[in-house]
């Protein structure tokens, strides 16, 4: 069975993957003007193609392989590397369908891992958008249809392949991913917030700390979670959720020094009075029942 010249390491497929670089050949080459010649030969233009950075024309080569020895020794890694191609295209569409045709038709291929985790980078980089890879635009404010189909393309992987040479990378991604995913709930339990839509806020900041307590967003999801709850007349489950953050973020930016939660950053100004804006919400705010008001732990640093 021939090499895999073109798949990529994790490692560069991770650097290819975050630039979002796509290189271009010098132009697409009809059909008709691809020689006959021998399978090995067919696949030997081809890679002088996809090393070029013509991917079209490498494609092209590729199908003709693939179309002319169906059953050759290079049709399966043909259909590999047409994954790939394509996604250096950037045309995300071409390259999941190449990757689900492939798994599709080759299940125990020692190389179906592959498959898989293209998967993943593939639904990661049309999340991603040209002008995300091109302005750097937080995805956090975007759609993440595609990052959270990305994020299950990766753990569906990483559970089928455990010790595949790609699955350290991919759980990396999946870290980054959820980070991301959890911003994004902040983003809407923070609008619901400021429109005072408390029910929703709550919602959204539980589905937070429920589901992504390991994220950056969680100590905000909490601090949202204990406004919008005494917003809501729950005073107790306010309480409870202060104390979580309070035990597990003792270090959180909205404490201030005194041990008081100040939370003008997290939740915006639609809901207070001028007073409280002035003071940064140490005034204008009804007061506080004991339970409430609670000092920073010195020493603990967290609690399950």
């Amino acid at each position: 069975m021939p090499s895999r010249p073109c798949l990529l390491t994790a490692s560069a497929t991770f650097a290819l993957a975050i630039t979002g670089c796509a290189w271009f050949g010098g132009g697409d080459e009809d059909e008709q003007e691809i020689p006959e010649g021998s399978q090995q030969t067919l696949y030997e233009e081809a890679q002088r193609s996809l090393r070029s950075g013509n991917y079209a024309s490498g494609i092209l080569r590729l199908q003709r392989l693939e179309a002319r020895f169906p059953f050759g020794d290079y049709a399966e890694q043909a259909q590999l590397e047409i994954i790939h191609a394509h996604y250096m295209l950037s045309d995300e569409d071409a390259a999941r369908a190449a990757a689900e045709r492939f798994i599709r038709l080759h299940p125990q291929h020692p190389n179906v891992d592959y498959a898989y985790y293209m998967r993943g980078l593939i639904a990661l980089a049309k999340g991603r958008g040209v002008f995300t890879r091109i302005f750097g635009t937080d995805l956090a404010l975007r759609d993440v249809t595609h990052l959270k189909q990305a994020f299950t393309d990766f753990g569906d992987f990483v559970t089928l392949f455990p010790d595949s040479e790609y699955a350290t990378d991919a759980r990396l991604r999946m870290i980054y991913l959820r980070d991301v995913l959890a911003r994004a709930e902040l983003k809407v339990a923070t609008y619901y917030l400021g429109r005072r839509a408390y029910i929703g806020a709550a919602n959204r900041a539980r589905y937070i700390v429920e589901n992504f307590s390991q994220t950056s967003a969680a100590p905000d999801a909490l601090a949202v979670l204990v406004e919008a709850n005494w917003q809501l007349g729950l005073h107790e489950a306010a309480d409870d959720a202060l104390q979580v953050l309070a035990l597990n973020f003792p270090d959180f930016h909205a404490f201030d020094d005194d041990g008081r939660l100040v939370l003008d950053e997290v939740i915006g100004d639609r809901e207070r009075s001028l007073l409280n804006l002035v003071s940064l919400g140490l005034l204008g705010r009804p007061k506080l029942p004991p339970p409430l008001k609670i000092e920073r732990p010195a020493t603990q640093t967290a609690s399950s």
